[in-house]
């Protein structure tokens, strides 16, 4: 027993898909693993008759994410249920997602992997439960609270997102490949966590590959165009797509409009001006016709009040930043180490932010009874 369950116990490093996972996703496998949660249990036995499940939070291509809690130290948990009938490219996605987590423990802007189960050929991966993803927040904020994101959050988010990334980077060489509002999740207590590694890829020489991989709204002009790039791509194809992120947090909209298809979006991307932050008037947010005032707690700013045009909504070093991700050639896009020295992202480092109040009262705003997801109902689920 003790050989069948070693897959769920943290190796010391690498990312490659061990073999002893492999093997048991081909064949039949335990059905009690081992869940390590910090502060509340350590290598505790469990088995999917610990397991209540609340039901269903979250779909993706290869499986459900439901929360369920452990009965016996009632433990909140997302359990992420991959499907057996996978063929072998899916099933290598879903464990290269298992295989990032359990080896990104010490970095704490990552979701963290608490267990692994096998149930009725299903592998169940056991996470520690968030609130809500970037992007059924945002969509909350900007349409149903006519509100907007104020740039001292946005700042926090910068900062836990390219910390995971250059994490991965660092100790993992991954790259992630998928970085957009749905895959940075948030709680109550302020915790912003990247998650989603199922089709990160491994970097030969800081160097990836595979250009289909991604959601391509998001996709650096390299990776829609192999001949920007010719050796491959790095992180720097991640940093654009976290600045396209960062405008759609800070205005509420996808920076570009819809693409109809694959020619469109590479006119749009390749022959077109990078997007940047729209010009708003300070207190305001930019979402077309209507600007609505942040929720920041802050008092109203009596000059611009008067004069809105006065002011930009947004800092010089917040624009900066933008524009630093969004350079179109990638070789003067800056990479982790020289994005976090830029102004704006020490200034948000530095900054004391109560980044939990912040999430707390727009969650709180959610009608009892209802989610995130039911309030955003008729907004597409993702850009992708």
């Amino acid at each position: 027993m003790h050989d069948s369950m070693s897959f769920v116990k943290r190796p010391s490093k690498g990312i490659p898909i061990p073999t002893h996972i492999r093997q048991h996703v081909q064949t039949n496998f335990p059905r009690r693993g081992i869940l390590t949660i910090p502060g509340v249990c350590n290598d505790l036995s469990f088995s999917a008759d610990d397991l209540i499940d609340e039901g269903e939070i979250g779909r993706g291509n290869y499986g459900v994410v439901n929360k369920m809690i452990h009965r016996n130290i009632n433990w909140p948990m997302a359990v992420k249920r991959i499907r057996s009938n996978l063929d072998d490219n899916e099933k290598k996605s879903s464990l290269k997602d298992l295989d990032i987590v359990v080896n990104s423990t010490k970095c704490l802007n990552i979701v963290q992997f608490y267990g692994a189960i096998f149930h009725e050929g299903d592998c169940w991966i056991c996470m520690e439960l968030m609130d809500s993803s970037l992007y059924q927040f945002y969509k909350f904020v900007y349409r149903n609270l006519d509100s907007c994101i104020p740039e001292n959050i946005l700042g926090k988010i910068t900062v836990a997102t390219v910390s995971a990334l250059d994490y991965l980077k660092r100790e993992l060489s991954v790259i992630h490949r998928d970085v957009k509002p749905s895959n940075i999740l948030i709680d109550r207590s302020g915790h912003i966590k990247l998650c989603d590694f199922g089709i990160s890829g491994k970097l030969i020489d800081s160097i990836a590959q595979t250009r289909d991989a991604g959601c391509k709204p998001y996709m650096a002009p390299e990776r829609i165009q192999p001949s920007l790039s010719v050796k491959g791509y790095d992180v720097r194809s991640d940093v654009w797509s976290f600045g396209i992120t960062l405008i759609e947090l800070a205005t509420g909209q996808f920076p570009y409009p819809s693409w109809h298809s694959v020619f469109e979006q590479l006119t749009c991307v390749l022959d077109g001006p990078p997007p940047q932050l729209p010009r708003t008037p300070k207190g305001k947010a930019y979402r077309g016709p209507t600007r609505p005032r942040p929720l920041d707690g802050g008092e109203r700013d009596e000059e611009s009040e008067e004069d809105p045009d006065t002011e930009d909504a947004f800092s010089p070093s917040f624009r900066q930043f933008v524009s630093e991700c969004l350079k179109k050639d990638f070789q003067s896009r800056p990479k982790y180490p020289a994005l976090m020295e830029l102004e704006w992202y020490q200034t948000s480092l530095k900054a004391k932010v109560d980044v939990g109040a912040y999430f707390s009262e727009i969650l709180s705003r959610v009608p009892p009874g209802s989610t995130l997801a039911d309030c955003i109902l008729g907004e597409s689920r993702d850009t992708c």
